[in-house]
């Protein structure tokens, strides 16, 4: 079943967020445009790349209106020692959110249950707390965050243009599509 369109599911979690714990739920992700980036652990190989990547790409991405947390089925304890032994993680801005019950994980449906690990999954969600893109990889292909901002751009133009479709490799200058029947057949 897909979760394009779904409303983020109740939850209630810790976080690690600029030398802080902080309580995370499903409100933190309305109001906003949001990224949810689960990862599957920390102190890992693949998995401070990306979260380095993530914050490189973390201002812009805050200039679009639009915040990040990443997630791991690690605790909100393991998140500060992370954060506080790696170079690269070290410079993370963004919420790290704990889900050692694994109910986010499963809400998003990215739980491998016989590992306990999250699957390596980002979320795009609108503000008023609905899933608007999906994406999943395997555990050896680490993601490029760059690629979010697009991805945010379009959802964005969207959501203001609803009569409005973005088509491949769109980007903020290109031309939009307005489906009817006269394009059928015609691209």
């Amino acid at each position: 079943m897909s979760l394009i369109g779904k409303e983020v599911e109740p939850f209630q979690a810790k976080a690690f967020h600029q030398g802080e714990f902080i309580d995370v739920s499903e409100e933190n992700f309305k109001g906003q445009w949001s990224v949810v980036v689960f990862y599957p652990a920390d102190f890992s190989f693949v998995c401070p790349t990306e979260l380095e990547d993530m914050q490189e790409q973390y201002k812009e991405l805050k200039n679009l209106g639009t915040e990040v947390y990443s997630v791991s089925t690690d605790t909100h304890f393991v998140h500060k020692a992370w954060h506080e032994a790696s170079e690269s993680i070290n410079k993370i801005e963004y919420t790290m959110i704990g889900d050692p019950s694994q109910q986010l994980s499963r809400n998003f449906d990215v739980l491998r249950e016989d590992e306990g690990l999250a699957d390596r999954g980002t979320f795009i969600i609108d503000p008023d707390g609905v899933i608007q893109t999906v994406e999943i990889n395997a555990d050896g292909i680490g993601r490029d965050a760059s690629t979010i901002i697009s991805k945010i751009k379009a959802a964005q133009y969207v959501r203001e243009n609803p009569d409005e479709v973005c088509p491949a490799k769109w980007d903020e200058n290109g031309e939009t599509l307005k489906p009817s029947l006269d394009l059928v057949g015609k691209i």
